[in-house]
């Protein structure tokens, strides 16, 4: 394509910074740099504001895998240099090649994109030939990127809440109409007010990297309202943070003011060009097959159920993952991540390994080493289930926590499993040396029922995703207390709420990290929808309105309870010195009793300030409880309960009683 700017200078630049940067004092010439070993050139492509394509350069060197040139004259706009990148190779789909000058794909390593991607089925790999730059988001190179290291150390967190950004904010009354749905609005005052009254420390924010809609969602007239179907790793997606990487700094940084830190949640496992039907919009048309993992025939290795598997064994997606953290921690001051999916960071081919490349870089990188890493430890793949085996410093998804304590309210499970995941799981973690506070404790995620239809609903309801009601897990160890889905009936909203509250309590009073899930707190419901991430509607987003204040002051209470008692949590596991298990009659544990069908237990945890006295009864019936025998001058005074009644001696159907000890 002929040059429509002022005359360019093509020189042959260097290999050593992936991407597009700025390299001389005047920020006129700028190298690129792609790393793309199986393409025969690559070519960097200038836009005007207009959409039009003015430039096209071939990139002149080529260093190993990486193509590289510099290009010296360009007037770069203020609102920065439009551009994309083009790859020309051999088309062989049978051989996991897609190469195709016509697909314009965006820089892996691009910082900002000019809006967000709309799926369109001529972005498909397998229709070679077809022009795309109309419809694929250009990349934008600004002379204003911030260059201060705003690098933390972070804090153990103690109360993670889980949001989607859109959904926490786009129907709160009190943010700005033309806030609500963004980054920025979590720096309202009225969402951080919330945020604190209820405890939370560490806001975990859902995908918030430039994502695509499934193609099936595209033709379902659905949207992807979770975004973990990312294209972009560096990039914010235009639609949820438009003022891109500053309004997440800015955002990050008031937040920080109140003790809240903000931490991401990522997905280094799998991109949105999905399986050989999807679209070419990045890593698969400048090398489908460096980037992703494939068998021995060229098939796309699906251990992620998206349709592709990103191949974190390659030393240049290891260096692209690892300098896409560092550009959150550094230029976004996040304090950490939580990794989707994250057994598919260690795969070496079908297995994983601890010691894998992109584990070891991150473990002694001077950055990421003193920020919060969280595995979800399981894929779909061969030994996907690796929950336990992250080591020091991961923190961990406790997914047997989720699965145990429901399954004791549910009135199906031991109080022998209660107990061992109330008290830290030390059966997964004590092993490998790692404290109470590597479990990540959640009753329910973003994946799955919300914590009001879990005790709503025995069987997921999902017709509204368009999938005849297959997808979502089967296995929700749910109970709907004697009617299916929403009603009138008193009785049973009643039961539900105590239910809820029950459960929310025994979360709080767990040894570990505890994690909710925005909503929950206040009592939202999906309508029994268990894989809501195609409903990007009221279905999803936070009915403020309608909020249950009576919930929220509870868990605003339990909050203060884990605050100021110096048992809760932990940083070491308990030893039969810190805790007594107990019958309802008061008398130790033996081993017969955790092997019955009790719904009630009673744990005594010992502390210098007063020993705190928990029980825990799933029974439809108040049962009768005997206290411990204190010392003279000291008895048990109830300070919590999640029921209505606070009888020091009853500890009342489903619900949770918390007394300490106190002098008279």
């Amino acid at each position: 394509m002929e040059n429509h700017m002022n005359p360019l200078k093509i020189s042959n630049g260097n290999a050593h910074h992936l991407g597009v940067c700025f390299v001389d004092a005047q920020q006129s010439a700028i190298n690129i740099a792609v790393l793309a070993p199986n393409a025969q050139a690559i070519f960097f492509c200038v836009f005007d504001a207009a959409n039009v394509e003015v430039a096209r350069v071939r990139l002149p060197m080529r260093t190993g895998q990486v193509h590289h040139g510099r290009v010296d004259g360009l007037l770069i706009p203020n609102e920065g240099l439009r551009y994309g990148l083009r790859a020309s190779g051999v088309y062989a789909p049978a051989k996991g090649l897609f190469y195709d000058e016509a697909k314009l794909l965006v820089d892996p390593y691009a910082v900002q994109l000019s809006h967000a991607f709309v799926y369109d089925d001529a972005l498909c790999c397998q229709n070679f030939g077809v022009e795309t730059s109309v419809l694929v988001p250009k990349s934008i190179l600004r002379h204003d990127v911030p260059m201060a290291d705003l690098s933390v150390i972070a804090r153990e967190p103690r109360v993670i809440y889980e949001a989607s950004v859109k959904a926490l904010t786009m129907l709160h009354p009190d943010v700005p109409q033309h806030l609500r749905g963004t980054v920025a609005a979590l720096r309202e005052p009225c969402v951080i007010e919330h945020l604190l009254k209820i405890g939370v420390d560490t806001l975990e924010l859902m995908p918030i990297t430039a994502w695509v809609n499934e193609r099936h969602l595209h033709h379902l007239g659905l949207y992807n309202a979770w975004g973990y179907n990312p294209i972009a790793m560096m990039a914010v997606e235009p639609s949820i943070c438009p003022g891109g990487v500053a309004e997440l700094r800015e955002t990050v940084a008031v937040l920080r003011t109140h003790g809240i830190q903000t931490i991401l949640d990522v997905v280094f496992n799998h991109s949105g060009e999905s399986d050989v039907g999807g679209p070419s919009l990045s890593m698969r048309g400048l090398d489908n097959r460096y980037y992703y993992q494939h068998d021995d025939e060229f098939n796309l290795i699906n251990d992620t159920g998206c349709g592709n598997t990103l191949a974190c064994k390659q030393s240049g997606v290891v260096q692209l993952v690892m300098d896409s953290l560092r550009y959150w921690v550094q230029v976004a001051g996040v304090a950490g991540f939580r990794f989707d999916l994250a057994p598919v960071l260690g795969r070496m081919d079908k297995d994983f390994d601890t010691d894998a490349p992109l584990l070891a870089a991150m473990r002694q990188d001077p950055v990421l080493n003193k920020v919060l890493l969280i595995a979800e430890p399981w894929d779909i793949g061969v030994n996907g289930y690796q929950f336990g085996h992250f080591g020091a410093p991961w923190l961990e998804w406790n997914d047997q926590y989720r699965d145990d304590v429901r399954r004791f309210w549910q009135g199906t499970g031991l109080v022998s499993k209660l107990a061992t995941r109330v008290a830290g799981s030390s059966d997964v973690f004590a092993p490998s040396y790692r404290a109470p506070l590597t479990s990540v404790n959640f009753i329910a995620a973003h994946d799955g029922f919300c914590l009001r239809d879990l005790v709503s609903y025995n069987q997921k309801h999902n017709w509204a995703n368009g999938e005849d009601n297959r997808d979502g897990s089967n296995d929700n160890i749910s109970w709907n207390n004697g009617t299916e889905g929403e009603t009138n009936d008193e009785q049973i909203i009643e039961h539900r709420r105590r239910d809820v509250r029950a459960l929310l309590a025994t979360l709080f009073l767990s040894q570990g990290t505890v994690m909710i899930t925005a909503g929950d707190e206040l009592g939202k419901t999906q309508g029994g929808n268990n894989n809501a991430y195609a409903q990007d509607n009221a279905s999803t987003w936070i009915d403020w309105v309608s909020q249950d204040h009576q919930l929220i002051d509870f868990v605003a209470q339990l909050a203060k309870l884990r605050a100021e008692t110096d048992v809760l949590p932990l940083v070491r596991f308990l030893t039969p010195d810190d805790v007594t298990w107990l019958r309802p009659d008061g008398q130790v544990m033996n081993e017969h009793d955790w092997h019955n069908n009790s719904l009630t237990l009673g744990m005594r945890l010992r502390a210098a300030t007063g020993d705190l006295l928990v029980w825990f009864n799933a029974a439809h019936n108040d049962v009768a409880i005997s206290l411990p025998h204190l010392d003279d001058g000291t008895t048990w005074h109830t300070i919590l309960s999640s029921a209505t009644t606070t009888e020091t001696r009853v500890a009342a159907q489903r619900s949770v009683l918390v007394l300490q000890s106190r002098v008279l």
